[in-house]
């Protein structure tokens, strides 16, 4: 939810002068639009919220501003799908509220969604249970967040504030992003949010989803050149060991490239019900690009699935695109690999293959979303697009085998003056490299090696056709046309 106190004063000024009237949905044909990443019709969103798969249904709600393009008014969007792949955008789920007693207004910040199955909470077998970040403020300036909770019991189409909220207080002004699951050994639901200026991720216990014990807390580890925010905690395969899983706790906070930008790590270790331990309390960085943050995996579903947003804060507010700001990006199914002792992440994207265009690609003249297959037979190889406006974005390994994005020339780069920027990822383990890459209409998602390492940027070229031109010992192997979701 995410570093609102960097900007707090600025944009809740200019979010607040909107007028406060709900836009229409558009044609998702704008420049920039995403056709094969989810982004609303209109209007800023930023961190996937409450995540869950649902009587065949995939729940996407998101951290959304109903009335504006920039942060501010914060409530909850939602979307919904049933492959993952193609969304239907529905009402704002849950909305800012003012307290005209107090003066307050309470924004809904970041949390998560369950399936309450055995009625644990009284608000009906099989409800939805929304747990999120109230953050109460006054006159713009924040005064304190806890956590509260919602209810729906019509497939998540309306809501309703618990009358008794907040469930969990205590008393600070940075107190956040609860994300909760059910633990099935100890019979009782598991929440991890973060002290964010303390660098430090708590762990409560709850039977009803309303009362809730400190169980531990885990801190003192990792990058923390940054506030952390948005925690999880989920159990992953470990591939070609059959039956074995190890836990793993992620986290938003700093960059890998430093901390002038935000992005997430991760730890991997055990959780036994009351403490998550880890032997290993180095940083290790989910993706290398600078636009995945904030990401979190579905409730009640077997795979782990993970949605980003995609963007920075540190240029969020300042992207070119309208009337929309924010995205999301590609599902990325999650799992484990071993060397040597120790477990590294893997992220694959889902399957698109039902949105494959059979139509042959010329590569000399793209227009349009693409998946590609490239093999980088050695370092100093690539891929360069090519605008017809002579923009240019370079995806490549360098000499050191690190996975490259270079968008310094990436056509519209001046509305930040960090935008402009050249990623590189860790050592790959060899080469040749093998690459599984989304171009979008502005945004890069890449997948080395069958997962080992992702990347997603985004990009502004200033035409809309561009040229795939390989550069050293790069090699095109296949190509798909992706078509819209949208259409």
């Amino acid at each position: 939810m995410k570093n609102f106190c960097l900007a707090l004063a600025a944009v809740l000024a200019l979010a607040c002068s909107t007028k406060k009237e709900p836009m229409a949905l558009g044609p998702y044909s704008e420049q920039y639009r995403p056709q094969i990443h989810f982004s609303p019709a209109k209007n800023w969103t930023n961190d996937p919220n409450g995540l869950v798969y649902h009587e065949g249904e995939y729940h996407l709600f998101f951290q959304y501003n109903p009335f504006g393009d920039t942060w501010g008014h914060m409530s909850w969007g939602h979307a919904v799908s049933k492959d993952l792949i193609h969304w239907e955008e529905l009402p704002v789920a849950i909305q800012e509220y003012p307290d005209a007693t107090t003066g307050d207004s309470t924004m809904i910040f970041s949390g998560t969604v369950v399936i309450d199955k055995n009625n644990s909470a009284g608000f009906g077998a099989n409800a939805l249970v929304a747990l999120y970040t109230s953050h109460v403020h006054q006159n713009n300036r924040a005064r304190v967040q806890h956590q509260s909770i919602a209810y729906s019991t019509d497939k998540g189409r309306t809501w309703t504030r618990y009358s008794k909220n907040p469930v969990l207080d205590i008393q600070r002004k940075d107190f956040r992003d609860p994300k909760v699951f059910w633990y099935e050994p100890g019979q009782k639901w598991v929440m991890v949010l973060v002290v964010p200026d303390l660098y430090k991720v708590q762990l409560y216990s709850s039977v009803n989803l309303k009362e809730w014990t400190l169980m531990s807390e885990f801190g003192n580890a990792g990058d923390r050149r940054r506030i952390w925010e948005c925690p999880d905690l989920y159990q992953l395969p470990v591939e070609n060991q059959q039956g074995k899983t190890k836990w793993v706790l992620s986290l938003s906070g700093s960059h890998p490239s430093g901390d002038d930008f935000v992005g997430m790590q991760y730890f991997t270790g055990d959780f036994d019900g009351h403490r998550f331990t880890t032997p290993d309390s180095a940083a290790r960085y989910m993706d290398f690009g600078k636009d995945y943050y904030a990401g979190i995996v579905f409730n009640h579903l077997d795979k782990k699935i993970m949605f980003g947003w995609v963007n920075n804060w540190t240029y969020g507010n300042q992207i070119p695109t309208s009337p929309w700001r924010g995205a999301f990006s590609l599902p990325r199914e999650l799992s484990l690999k071993e060397d040597a002792g120790s477990f590294e992440l893997v992220q694959r994207p889902i399957d698109l293959a039902t949105i494959r265009d059979d139509t042959r690609i010329d590569f000399k003249n793209v227009n349009g979303p693409v998946e590609l297959r490239v093999d980088l037979n050695a370092a100093n190889s690539g891929i360069k697009l090519v605008s017809a406006s002579g923009d240019e974005v370079t995806i490549g390994v360098d000499t050191a085998r690190r996975l490259l994005i270079d968008r310094t020339k990436a056509g519209r780069v001046d509305f930040q003056k960090q935008f402009a920027s050249i990623e590189t990822s860790k050592p790959l383990a060899q080469l040749p490299a093998h690459l599984h890459i989304f171009i979008d209409h502005s945004i890069i998602e890449v997948f080395a090696n069958d997962g080992e390492v992702a990347m997603c940027e985004q990009f502004f070229f200033r035409s809309t056709q561009f040229a795939i031109k390989p550069f050293g010992k790069a090699e095109l192997k296949i190509g798909w046309r992706l078509k819209s979701i949208w259409r």
